[in-house]
């Protein structure tokens, strides 16, 4: 299965919060951090979510 790059670009701090958990949900602590995913539904759907806060990159 395919598999995407997730980086935490933007702070969550002052947003809500349920974007803040989605962030700690998908792995993301600090700025910068990076995590790889499985491409399935259920992370692009998480990803869309907090699309404004990080970046995507296919692996």
């Amino acid at each position: 299965m395919a598999q995407i790059k997730v980086t935490l670009t933007k702070s969550p701090i002052g947003r809500k919060p349920e974007q803040r958990k989605t962030v700690v949900a998908l792995g993301l602590g600090k700025l910068n951090s990076s995590v790889v995913k499985e491409d399935n539904p259920a992370v692009r759907g998480m990803i869309t979510a907090v699309s404004h806060l990080v970046t995507v990159e296919e692996v």
